[in-house]
């Protein structure tokens, strides 16, 4: 019995020897692969997210508010009084310069036009006869057989002959005119709204109340107001090279939604006074609209140009922090991977991006997340900051 068993226990003794081998030899060397130190990662250095600070074009706007008015708008009245006969044209619909809208009852102004023909006859028959008489004295004058003040009569008469002419001309063309004024035209072109008066209505000459208005809609105006606006702002921002060659001043238009619209406005002028209640001047936006997206009354948003830097230093808006006592700083990386705390002076908020006035150089690594381990002198390993929105540059 013992002597049978003998071999299986050689057998185990035998595997547990392999394999307590096979351990000894592969320890020291798992060991020194997982105990060898990572390539650039320095011992102790607080991970932050920072950027370099580049000199780029910001242009700062004002957001404000306006209300939208017609490019020209033409409120239709008649000129001569009357019946209205027909009315010309489909309410809402684009017109043209000239078209006509409304026809009053023409035959009155036809027998004025009727009357004034035959007076301007008479008027040349006498002066015909004024001018053949005075012919005939002027002979009988030159033969001595009539007197000088018959031959003064006769001038005088054939003078008052032409000025009666004349009259009559003058009175024909006014009753021509008033017929033509029985047609009532558009003096623009436009979009026209409803007819406040209809066929059988008294159109009166002189009245207050408009038969109809026209409106240019191609082109709009929007007025805005800015508080303690100075013109020689828009001049310095002109001077920046953002006005056209027009002269005008370009301004990104927004709905009241807050969605942008499609085309910019061009400012035209700022009015020369100041509203003593507001404290405010207006600042009058053309704006295209050849769609006829916007209508006037409608309310909309502007941002106006307010300054220009043509080589601002931006950091992002969450890279300043504050002091105890609310003075903003920075964190920036030296040359040796430390960090210092600067104090710095901001300038506006544009797309989330503070413009630093002072405090940094073109060049600065500024750690933009992070801050609350970049203490003075703390070791920093740097990676570059990813924006989760986008900004655009202005």
């Amino acid at each position: 019995m013992m002597a049978s068993s003998n071999p299986f226990k050689c057998v185990l003794v035998g595997v547990t020897l392999l394999a307590l081998a096979a351990c000894s030899d592969n320890g020291p060397s798992a060991a020194t692969e997982e105990g060898h130190p990572q390539q650039g990662n320095e011992a102790g250095a607080a991970r932050v997210a920072t950027v370099t600070v580049r000199p780029r074009r910001v242009v700062v706007y004002d957001e404000l508010p306006g209300r939208v008015s017609a490019l020209r708008t033409a409120e239709i009245r008649p000129q001569v009084s009357g019946i209205i006969r027909k009315v010309l044209f489909e309410e809402g619909s684009e017109v043209a310069a000239e078209q006509p809208l409304f026809e009053i009852d023409p035959a009155p102004f036809v027998t004025d036009v009727e009357a004034a023909t035959a007076a301007l006859a008479r008027a040349e028959a006498d002066e015909l006869n004024a001018s053949l008489k005075h012919d005939r004295i002027a002979a009988l004058a030159e033969s001595r057989t009539a007197t000088a003040a018959a031959l003064g009569d006769a001038k005088a008469a054939l003078a008052q002959a032409r000025a009666s002419v004349a009259e009559a001309r003058a009175n024909l063309s006014r009753r021509k005119l008033e017929l033509a004024h029985a047609t009532v035209s558009s003096p623009i072109a436009g979009r026209i709204g409803q007819a406040l008066i209809t066929e059988g209505g008294l159109a009166t000459a002189g009245a207050t109340n408009a038969m109809a208005v026209v409106q240019q809609l191609d082109r709009l105006f929007l007025d805005i107001r800015q508080p303690s606006m100075r013109p020689e702002m828009f001049e310095g921002v002109l001077a920046d090279g953002l006005g056209d060659d027009a002269g005008g001043l370009p301004v990104d238009i927004l709905t009241i939604t807050g969605k942008p619209y499609e085309f910019q406005g061009n400012i035209r002028f700022s009015d020369s006074t100041v509203d003593p209640g507001t404290g405010s001047i207006t600042i009058r936006v053309e704006v295209p609209n050849p769609h006829g997206q916007l209508l006037p009354g409608m309310y909309l948003r502007a941002r106006v140009p307010r300054s220009v830097h043509p080589s601002a230093l931006t950091v992002p808006q969450e890279a300043v922090v504050r002091d105890s006592s609310g003075r903003p700083q920075l964190a920036v990386v030296g040359p040796d991977r430390t960090a210092s705390q600067r104090k710095v002076e901001l300038g506006p908020l544009v797309d989330r991006q503070y413009v630093i006035l002072s405090g940094i150089s073109a060049g600065d690594e500024v750690v933009v997340q992070g801050q609350d381990r970049a203490r003075d002198g703390a070791k920093l390993q740097a990676v570059a900051y990813q924006p989760a929105i986008q900004t655009s540059a202005q």
